[in-house]
């Protein structure tokens, strides 16, 4: 029989099997199973799972990935036409401005058609010869009215454009230019005494004619406009006060043969 000293507890040798003085385990040192470094099972690094309310994830593939077959085939061929169009602007461009050339000598014309007039290409701006001179457009017209036929004075196409992008913020690409470029293109079709060269001579007056009479429309002028005439005003650039050089100021007119205006121009002037 064991004996106990002054409350002593001594370890009963012939106790349950198993029994020691180490603590159960999840109360001592030692980590209960499922608590130690190891994280359980849904607390690691991958998420945990999502309800059904809950947002989804991010789909598997982006892009065109991310399509079905029919519409990666579509995006594909969509991306090839922009690229092939991309490529032949470019050398379009590249072949108009580059010099004369045996490309340039053979698809010329080609290479106009292409360019003209949305995207010609000049170097007017820069150096060596950039432009000094600022050229206004004004028409006047012979119109027939109950007094019979008269000729207006002659009205500043130029300073409508003006008065128009003055003081915006935004001014519209027509309002700024396509007078100008009308302008540009029947001066670079035109010989020194008038005439057309070939048909896009032609062209260019006919497009002349048009913008013109969509600007006298809006003018009141108590008649029927049977007949316009354009001149050119030049105006030199006054030299800056730092610079050296003098140059006249006072503005040089050049008066263009009168057109008849026909049906059509008022038909498609009126649209």
């Amino acid at each position: 029989m064991d004996s106990y000293d002054d409350g002593d507890v001594r370890e009963d040798p012939g106790g349950p099997a198993g029994h020691t003085d180490e603590p159960p385990a999840g109360q001592g040192g030692e980590p209960a199973a499922g608590q130690g470094d190891e994280p359980a099972a849904g607390q690691g690094d991958e998420p945990a799972a999502q309800g059904p309310g809950a947002p989804a994830g991010p789909r598997p593939g982006a892009g065109i990935a991310a399509l079905s077959l029919p519409y990666q085939v579509a995006a594909a061929v969509a991306l090839a036409v922009l690229g092939v169009f991309a490529c032949v602007h470019l050398a379009m461009v590249f072949l108009h401005v580059a010099p004369s050339n045996t490309l340039t000598k053979q698809h010329g014309e080609a290479v106009d058609d292409w360019i003209y007039p949305e995207f010609e290409q000049n170097w007017k701006l820069f150096a060596p010869n950039p432009l000094q001179q600022n050229i206004g457009v004004q028409a006047r017209a012979q119109v027939a009215g109950e007094g019979g036929r008269r000729t207006t004075g002659w009205i500043d196409l130029t300073a409508q454009d003006t008065a128009a992008i003055r003081g915006s913020l935004l001014p519209s690409h027509t309002e700024q230019n396509e007078l100008r470029r009308a302008w540009d293109f029947y001066l670079n079709t035109h010989t020194d005494d008038h005439r057309p060269n070939g048909m896009r001579g032609e062209l260019s007056e006919s497009y002349m004619r048009r913008i013109v009479m969509l600007r006298l429309d809006g003018q009141r002028l108590g008649g029927t406009v049977e007949k316009i005439q354009l001149r050119s005003v030049t105006r030199p650039v006054p030299s800056p006060s730092w610079s050296g050089e003098k140059n006249g100021t006072e503005p040089s007119f050049r008066s263009y043969p009168w057109w008849r205006i026909t049906d059509a121009d008022r038909t498609e002037a009126g649209r």
